[in-house]
């Protein structure tokens, strides 16, 4: 693999990076949405496991989010030590 198939690989990553943290936060939001409807409900087994799922998925985006600017800030060095012209695909 040459050093451009790399950076298109490595600018892969990143956009599916990014839908992941795009997925994880709708199934935040409908977590939320969720637990709003609950809160007219009253449920109890919903109350119990809502918010532990919410925390996971919060603290997975953050994750993600904490992964997409290193690997960003390694695809950006890749870029710099192989004199690599920016490529419009280049997410930042």
């Amino acid at each position: 693999m040459d050093k451009m198939e790399k950076l298109e690989a490595m600018n892969k990553v990143l956009r599916e990076l990014e839908d992941v943290k795009n997925s994880e936060t709708s199934v935040l939001k409908k977590v939320a949405q969720i637990e709003a409807e609950n809160i007219n409900l009253g449920i109890n087994l919903l109350d119990k496991t809502l918010p532990d799922i919410h925390e996971y998925s919060d603290k997975s985006i953050e994750t993600i989010e904490s992964l997409l600017n290193e690997f960003t800030a390694y695809r950006d060095k890749f870029v710099k030590d192989n004199n690599l012209a920016p490529n419009e695909e280049v997410i930042s």
